[in-house]
């Protein structure tokens, strides 16, 4: 799968790179919640997106909802603990990961799951990743960028003021502390033309 798009001049498509994710800047967002993000932590990011576009094998999904079955507006596809990452950058990315978040974590990253985000209609509507974990436990999403920038949305649960980060080409962001259980976060629809995005997000054992 080939999608046209325009990468970030600054980044090209040079080697692809990962370091330790050094240089965070965190933002506390209440309830014992917090947000780090680092801007182009992956180089050669166009490159990345480049190779995960068109050798991953995306999944269509389609799911119930009220009375109808409608597509996912975005194409997926989740690795295991147990399964081979699509290309080396991203087990460098989960192992640097765990070991800079351990003592927070308190466990590795171990799941790997892809969003691709083809165009402006591509979303995910607000969410919290809860699925198996109890209603009192935190855990750590960390999420890394490639493709065109998006749009990230987080707001409290139950409503009100949301915090938005516009993430792409290589950045880093990472939900920790309460941020699963207090805060959602969503990708809205954009109402202007946007190039394609492939989210690579890195969770604990259980949380798909």
């Amino acid at each position: 799968m080939s999608t046209p798009w325009q990468g970030s001049l600054l980044d090209g498509f040079g080697a692809i790179e990962v370091g330790a994710p050094t240089g965070m800047r965190r933002t506390a967002l209440g309830h014992g919640a917090w947000v780090d993000v680092l801007p182009g932590w992956i180089c050669g990011a166009d490159a990345l997106f480049d190779q995960l576009a068109n050798n991953v094998t995306w999944q269509a999904e389609r799911r119930p909802m009220y009375d109808r079955v409608v597509d996912v507006p975005r194409l997926l596809r989740f690795y295991g603990a147990d399964e081979d990452l699509p290309h080396p950058a991203l087990d460098t990315a989960r192992a640097a990961l765990s070991a800079h978040y351990r003592a927070e974590l308190g466990e590795p990253f171990r799941t790997v799951g892809l969003c691709y985000y083809r165009d402006e209609r591509d979303s995910v509507a607000w969410h919290g990743d809860t699925i198996g974990r109890g209603a009192t436990d935190d855990t750590m999403v960390a999420i890394a960028s490639v493709g065109a920038p998006r749009a990230l949305l987080l707001r409290p649960r139950g409503g009100g003021a949301s915090v938005r980060f516009r993430v792409g080409h290589g950045d880093l962001l990472v939900m920790g502390g309460s941020c699963q259980r207090t805060w959602e976060h969503a990708v809205p629809k954009s109402r202007k033309p946007t190039g394609p995005r492939i989210s690579i997000q890195f969770r604990p054992r259980g949380v798909r």
